[in-house]
């Protein structure tokens, strides 16, 4: 199996370095030599929309959110979180741990949701299915990329227009 070339292979990329790093959770923290070292925006408060998921299987490929069809995300500062899944909610929890300038770890648990039947191509059970195999994010130019445990994929997030 290759991997496929794209603009999600660079996420791939800046979340294994961001995993690999040993920073701590703090907003800033100064190094022995008294550097000031920026760690990524916190998640809380955040939310996001599904522009594009990109598995690491060449026979999957990337999948996009029909136009019609929304899956979103919000993290809340108290570590709830809550989905748009199309036409079905869900709802969990979430922690992070920033590790780095772009990114950190991030662990979400499995999302409680609604059961409703939702129109083709739907991509909401899928995201609500994945979730919680979720391992790190990363935030690059104005995106959140969230990459799935053992080379899974990658989720594709701009951040969710004002309705």
């Amino acid at each position: 199996m290759r991997m496929r070339r794209t603009g999600l292979t660079a996420g791939v990329l800046a979340l294994a370095l961001a995993g690999c790093s040993a920073m701590g959770g703090k907003a800033s923290s100064a190094s022995d030599d008294d550097t000031e070292q920026t760690l990524a925006p916190s998640l809380a408060g955040t939310s996001w929309q599904l522009v594009a998921f990109e598995s690491a299987d060449d026979a999957q490929g990337t999948k996009r959110p029909a136009p019609d069809h929304t899956v979103s995300i919000t993290f809340a500062e108290d570590g709830a979180f809550a989905a748009k899944l199309d036409c079905n909610r869900g709802s969990g929890s979430w922690q992070a741990q920033m590790t780095g300038a772009a990114g950190g770890s991030l662990a979400i648990t499995p999302l409680a949701t609604t059961r409703a039947f939702c129109l083709e191509p739907s991509l909401g059970e899928m995201v609500a299915a994945a979730l919680p195999d979720v391992a790190s994010y990363t935030m690059r130019d104005g995106k959140l990329y969230l990459a799935l445990k053992m080379d899974g994929g990658i989720f594709a997030f701009a951040p969710l227009p004002d309705e």
